[in-house]
């Protein structure tokens, strides 16, 4: 279980604008909603969050678990599912055209779990979106509705950044983990 405080009740929270720290909007409103997509992925990662889905990995037929469960890579697909993408069907069609690139993807493709499995959303995003810093000192280029991919004791893992910041203007992570607090101060020791 990944966690670093159980109760943050108690701790300050900061944002962007107490460090002096520009927040990023999409020019994209893909969903037409009127919110930009970047704020949309938040906020669908906030749903999330508070929805508190059981930790269950699992294979599932039509490839979505239901409401109440998930992992960590059932966070992204809701999130981006809240600004009207499709997660399941853009990595579907891109590992239809590049199996190859896909380490993951045995002798063929699998919809009902491929989307769900980090390292091919670590390929997909990598071949299709541009790789941002991994240096918690530059906290600027740090966004709310970014996607961090990451290893943890050896295991794959990733979540959404939150526009909720440490003392020091790190970014929590919006991440399901099997931890009580889905939105949680802890890329610092991840």
């Amino acid at each position: 279980m990944l966690s670093r405080n159980a109760n943050e009740e108690n701790v300050k929270i900061y944002y962007a604008e107490d460090f002096n720290i520009e927040v990023i909007k999409s020019n994209s409103d893909y969903d037409g909603d009127g919110i930009d997509d970047y704020t949309d992925i938040l906020e669908g990662a906030k749903i999330d969050a508070e929805n508190k889905p059981k930790y269950k990995d699992g294979y599932y037929s039509g490839g979505y678990p239901r409401e109440d469960e998930g992992v960590c890579s059932d966070v992204i697909w809701r999130s981006l599912k809240n600004a009207g993408y499709s997660l399941k069907d853009m990595i579907d069609k891109d590992i239809k055209e590049n199996t190859s690139k896909y380490p993951r993807v045995e002798e063929k493709p699998d919809p009902n779990i491929d989307f769900r499995r980090v390292k091919n959303l670590m390929v997909y995003f990598e071949r299709n979106h541009i790789s941002l810093t991994t240096d918690l000192k530059k906290i600027d280029q740090w966004q709310p509705g970014d996607i961090v991919v990451m290893q943890h004791e050896g295991l794959d893992h990733i979540g959404i950044v939150s526009d909720k910041r440490n003392e020091k203007g790190v970014p929590y992570l919006i991440h399901n983990g099997g931890q009580a607090n889905r939105e949680e101060d802890i890329l610092e020791i991840l």
